[in-house]
Order: C-alpha cells, then sequence, then structure tokens
C-alpha cells in the first residue's frame, strides 16, 4: 500500500517563500523535491499545497438568492473593474463591504468569497487590483508577478476609490467596511489609514502599516492572524502598540496552530476550518454591528 502524503510545516513555509517572497517556481519545486526526498513525492504534494480553484464554489456563480455582476467603477486613474454581489430579494438600503483579494488578483475563490458576503445581507465588491494591468488573468503565477509590479500608491487609491463608490451606490446604505486576506489583508490596512470614511476594517494576516500612520485610521479593525505565521506575526505586536496608543476602536484574534491563509479553503494543506468558521463568523458579526445590517 503507498503512504499516505504527509505535508510539513517546512513545506508548508516553502511554499509561503515562493508565493510571497523571493523564490522562483524553479526554485520552489527544486527544493521542495529536496524535502520531500523524490520527484514523485513532490508530485503529489504539489496539488495539496497549490490553490485548486475548482473547490473554489462554496455559494454557486449562478446563486438565485443573489444578484450578481461584473462592473466597471472610476479609480485613481482609470476604470476598475469589480464583481459585485447583493441579495436579490434586497428590499432596503444595505450595509457594504470592499473585498480585497490575495495576490493572485480576483480569481474564482475571491469571487465566491464576495458572494458569500452578500450572502449574509451585504453589497459585496471584490475589486480586481489588477485592472490597470488588464485585469486578473488565469494562471495565478503571471498574476502574482503582476501584482509584484504594481504602483503600491495607486492601489491604495483604487481602494480609497472603491470605498467611495459603495459608500454612493443606490444600493448601499452609505457605511461601508473591508475584508482581505494575506496581500489584501495589507492593503485593507493601508485602506484604513488613507479612506477616513471606511467604517470597519477586517485585515486578515495582512502587512501591517508604519506604525507613525496609525493615528490616521478612523474605522474600527478586526485583526486576524495565524499562530505559525511568523513572517505576518513579526508586525504584530507593534501594530497593535500603535492601535492602543492612538485610541484606534481594534479587535486582535491569533488563531493557534493555524498557518497563513488559512481562511483559503482551496488550499488543503494551509485550510484550516475550525480557524475560518470562527474568524469568518467574527468578520460577519463585526461588520453587522459596524455597518448596520
Amino acid at each position: 500500500m503507498n503512504e499516505p502524503v504527509k505535508i510539513t510545516q517546512q513545506m508548508i513555509r516553502l511554499y509561503d517563500e515562493y508565493t510571497h517572497l523571493t523564490l522562483d517556481r524553479r526554485g520552489f519545486l527544486d527544493k521542495l523535491i529536496k524535502v520531500a526526498g523524490s520527484t514523485a513525492a513532490a508530485a503529489a504534494i504539489l496539488p495539496l499545497i497549490e490553490n485548486n480553484y475548482a473547490q473554489a464554489a462554496m455559494i454557486a456563480p449562478d446563486d438565485p438568492s443573489l444578484k450578481i455582476e461584473k462592473i466597471t467603477f472610476p479609480g485613481a486613474s482609470g476604470d476598475m473593474m469589480g464583481y459585485l454581489a447583493m441579495p436579490a430579494d434586497a428590499s432596503g438600503k444595505l450595509p457594504a463591504v470592499l473585498v480585497i483579494h490575495e495576490n493572485r488578483g480576483l480569481n474564482p475563490h475571491i469571487e465566491d468569497v464576495t458572494r458569500r458576503v452578500a450572502a449574509e445581507g451585504f453589497l459585496a465588491l471584490g475589486v480586481d487590483f489588477l485592472s490597470p494591468s488588464g485585469g486578473t488573468p488565469a494562471d495565478e503565477d503571471v498574476a502574482r508577478d503582476m501584482i509584484g509590479k504594481l504602483d503600491a500608491g495607486q492601489t491604495v487609491e483604487n481602494a480609497v476609490a472603491a470605498v467611495s463608490f459603495l459608500m454612493s451606490h443606490p444600493a448601499s446604505n452609505g457605511k461601508v467596511g473591508a475584508v482581505g486576506f494575506c496581500w489584501g489583508g495589507e492593503f485593507v490596512n493601508q485602506t484604513a489609514v488613507h479612506s477616513p470614511d471606511l467604517a470597519a476594517a477586517a485585515a486578515f494576516y495582512g502587512v501591517v502599516p508604519d506604525a507613525a500612520d496609525v493615528p490616521k485610521i478612523k474605522a474600527r479593525m478586526l485583526l486576524h492572524y495565524a499562530g505559525l505565521d511568523d513572517r505576518i506575526n513579526a508586525g504584530k505586536a507593534g501594530y497593535e502598540a500603535a492601535l492602543k496608543a492612538a485610541g484606534v476602536d481594534y479587535r486582535m484574534h491569533v488563531y493557534e496552530g493555524a498557518n497563513h491563509a488559512f481562511n483559503n479553503d482551496t488550499n488543503a494543506a494551509r485550510y484550516n476550518k475550525e480557524a475560518a468558521d470562527l474568524a469568518w463568523s467574527r468578520t460577519i458579526a463585526f461588520f453587522k454591528e459596524s455597518l448596520g445590517g
């Protein structure tokens, strides 16, 4: 009988180095083969530590309970593309939530996350922050490279523009929150710094802003961290100290035993259902409390 494939923490950290730092795909595969012990073992492990978007839909794209459309709206220096979803039977104004993707762009997983937000009673907008580069490609490695070439200042301006768009949308009650994951968590933090109109922000394992910028935050903050995510957690204590000093309304949760990207259910190795379910329930409750609905 074949031995079951075992994913080690070293393999997960190696994948994190590849997806977020400087390791290219060839270097990643070479190291994975060494860690796994053979090319065959690495080939068996690879599908478990990479995202599988065939598993993306917790809520079907054609779910009749939702009204979904692909839109454009004015960004900082041109039109931005987005995926807009809301309850189909909404009769009144809805609280709005901006959904900021990981460093793979607006892919099927993030579209599904946007639908999940909408299903909870929100006007939800997943923005394609690769719009200035032509939009998110199907190849996630190409998308990652494109993300790395984005102008950070312009990206923040586009996020602030998305907040303004949602505030003035006819279906919106004028109160806007933002949720983001990984790269998106970083830009949720940055949106909170740069948009005084943002009412609530939920950042999943995101790089923290400069401490000097924290006093600019007007939004209520909900911060989710993975216990095993040493790279991101290195900035956590300083961020919390700055939030306290600035008098920002914040909540911080650490999910022990969970890895970076624990909310991404398309990644078998890093997804942690217990942590993801708890963080998601906290996030939805936080938005309902902060935005209405």
